[in-house]
């Protein structure tokens, strides 16, 4: 087993935009693999552990990868979230590697929600409203001007603490996009043709004046808060997995309801008419994240550094 740590993932240099391919393949690899649903377990409070399983489907030159990712969220810890995925080779059982999964966690999270936007929005010269600048609004960031160099991309950010301004330093060498700050929620969200949420914490709604939202945005809640009562009226409700959202209070009046793989294959299809209000829940898959490891253990090679774990191969050894 090797373990690849966060600086040896960085070191790699991986593009933004080859993580939205990572993200549209593991998508169109999804009924195919095998994928429970995560199982969240609150210790206290906004605390969690999520425990994410997935096997993928068996490749073309026979290799098949099983993987978990352990994601946990604390409050206090900075960052946030922080995370942790197995990778083994399903076909001996073999454990390969441990990865640092807080990169892959928050690139493929923000290359899912740059995907949806670019499947959903009504225009490709959209407005963006960002709420919540922290890591994840920095990689959906990346991502969508990485995959769209030639597009100049207007962005909205919600003014929070002095992050807006760190916010625009980040991306200051950046070309293709120019920045507005908005102090209200409503006035971004009024505003915005799509709307991206990257707040771990929302108690109650962030804009509750459902007049707000105009005709033919899509709505991004990347961590589900927020925006609930968009679940009561939005024409369409887009997810990643229907066992993540089974359980929200307003799962059963959900419209036009599908997911980004049935989009993606053509079973279902995308947005009908530039009126259509688009809801996307992608709550997070395994799938990606066993993906991206095993696309970056093959690219590491053997550079990880080599733990033994001296496990007993005698059949009767108690």
């Amino acid at each position: 087993m090797i373990v690849i740590p966060h600086t040896d993932i960085v070191r790699l240099q991986i593009p933004p935009r080859e993580c939205v391919a990572w993200i549209r393949e593991s998508f169109n690899l999804k009924k195919q693999a095998v994928l429970p649903t995560k199982l969240s377990i609150h210790p206290r409070g906004e605390d969690f552990f999520n425990t994410m399983p997935c096997l993928l489907p068996q490749r073309g030159d026979g290799r098949q990868f099983f993987g978990v990712k352990i994601v946990d969220r604390i409050v206090g810890n900075a960052p946030s979230l922080s995370s942790e995925i197995l990778l083994y080779d399903a076909l001996t059982g073999h454990l390969l590697a441990m990865l640092d999964g807080d990169w892959i966690t928050t690139m493929r999270t923000g290359a899912v929600a740059t995907l949806a936007a670019q499947l959903f929005r009504n225009t490709d010269e959209a407005t963006y409203g960002l709420i919540g600048l922290g890591n994840t609004a920095r990689a959906t960031l990346l991502c969508l001007l990485d995959t769209e160099p030639e597009t100049m991309h207007h962005v909205r950010l919600l003014r929070y603490k002095d992050q807006a301004e760190r916010f625009i330093e980040r991306f200051s060498a950046y070309d293709n996009v120019r920045f507005s700050i908005d102090d209200e929620a409503p006035q971004l969200v009024a505003q915005s043709d799509v709307i991206i949420s990257c707040v771990t914490a929302a108690p109650q709604l962030l804009c509750p004046d459902d007049s707000c939202f105009r005709e033919g945005v899509v709505v991004i809640p990347v961590h589900t808060r927020g925006f609930q009562n968009c679940d009561l009226f939005f024409d369409r409700v887009v997810c990643d997995d229907k066992g993540h959202v089974s359980n929200f209070r307003y799962y059963d009046r959900f419209r036009n309801f599908c997911e980004m793989s049935d989009v993606l294959d053509g079973s279902h299809p995308g947005r009908q008419h530039s009126e259509e209000r688009i809801l996307c829940y992608n709550i997070g898959l395994g799938l990606h994240d066993v993906l991206f490891a095993s696309k970056i253990l093959e690219r590491t090679g053997d550079a990880g550094l080599e733990v033994q774990l001296d496990k007993e191969t005698r059949k009767y050894w108690i």
